[in-house]
């Protein structure tokens, strides 16, 4: 048997003792990648850039990459329209609207706790309901604990005297209830890399971004360069193209268990980001909040896929 399996997108597979250990290189990055994503848009959305700016660098700069492997290896022909339509629907402006409005009024640690944290909570309870999948007691104070990290996230906004958090945080919140579907439909329709390349980049691309140009308020002309360079990177490509790939390598080198657990730190390692880069210091609550939350996630996530094997 050959000692490396070729995939034409995902690449080589190294087996042995390399295995694991390049699935928890590869599960660290994901969280590093997606918790400075968290710093970043949060500093581009309190500079000139406007949330349309943030979007149309997501979509635009992603389908330049993502368009020649799209057309050469047609991914739309396994893939019925009405799931294409579905799939691009809860990847598309409105989503990542609320994702970049959430950042205009709330902190970055609030998008680490209201998006990553509570997704979790969001796909379990839309699986239960859409999909009748079984939810265990180890699950329910998964839930508790991320419900009750959430709450005092809100009343740490409240004591730093944060008045407009909360308009972020239902923001983050809404865009996780988008997420969550979507992860859903991911794990019920097995959708490919290429197939969620297609869809939340190239096609919302080719309808978000003429809308931008001609019709919607930008401050890129205003932006310093390094700003504008730093978004185009973080918005574009490597949370949307690196971080992709990166996940799939680590899911399939670890599991989805390890990978899951490693991205529960995503709110912790964010909020820590955040203090450093940005100034924002959570209080007593904040600390609080992430303590009892990231434990939660961990119990709602990984301990799920440990039963379901």
């Amino acid at each position: 048997m050959s000692a490396l399996k070729i995939d034409p997108i995902q690449g080589a597979q190294p087996q042995g003792l390399l295995k694991p250990f390049l699935g928890y290189i590869c599960a660290s990055a994901v969280a590093i990648i997606w918790a400075t994503w968290l710093v970043v848009t949060r500093s581009g959305a309190q500079s000139t850039l406007t949330v349309f700016d943030l979007a149309a660098l997501r979509y635009g700069v992603s389908a330049i990459f993502a368009l020649p492997l799209v057309l050469y290896f047609k991914p739309w022909k396994s893939m019925p329209i009405q799931r294409i339509a579905l799939l691009t629907f809860l990847l598309s402006p409105i989503y990542i609207l609320f994702v970049f409005g959430g950042f205009v009024y709330a902190p970055a640690a609030h998008g680490g706790i209201f998006m990553n944290g509570v997704l979790p909570a969001f796909t379990l309870l839309i699986g239960w309901y859409w999909l009748s999948e079984k939810v265990s007691v180890m699950q329910l104070v998964g839930l508790a604990a991320i419900i009750v990290g959430a709450c005092l996230a809100v009343a740490d906004a409240s004591q730093l005297s944060l008045s407009s958090s909360w308009i972020g945080d239902m923001m983050f919140v809404i865009a996780a209830i988008f997420f969550s579907a979507y992860l859903v439909i991911s794990r019920l329709w097995q959708i490919k890399t290429l197939q969620i390349l297609m869809c939340s980049s190239v096609i919302n691309a080719i309808i978000f971004v003429p809308v931008w140009y001609f019709l919607l308020p930008s401050g890129i002309a205003e932006a310093s360069e390094s700003q504008l360079l730093i978004q185009t990177l973080y918005q574009g490509l490597i949370p949307n193209l690196l971080g992709l790939l990166l996940v799939a390598t680590a899911v399939r080198h670890v599991g989805p268990a390890a990978t899951a657990a490693f991205m529960a730190a995503v709110p912790s390692l964010g909020s820590i980001l955040s203090l450093i880069f940005l100034g924002e210091e959570p209080g007593l609550l904040g600390w609080l909040s992430l303590m009892i939350l990231t434990p939660g996630i961990v119990m709602v996530v990984a301990i799920r896929k440990v039963s379901s094997k």
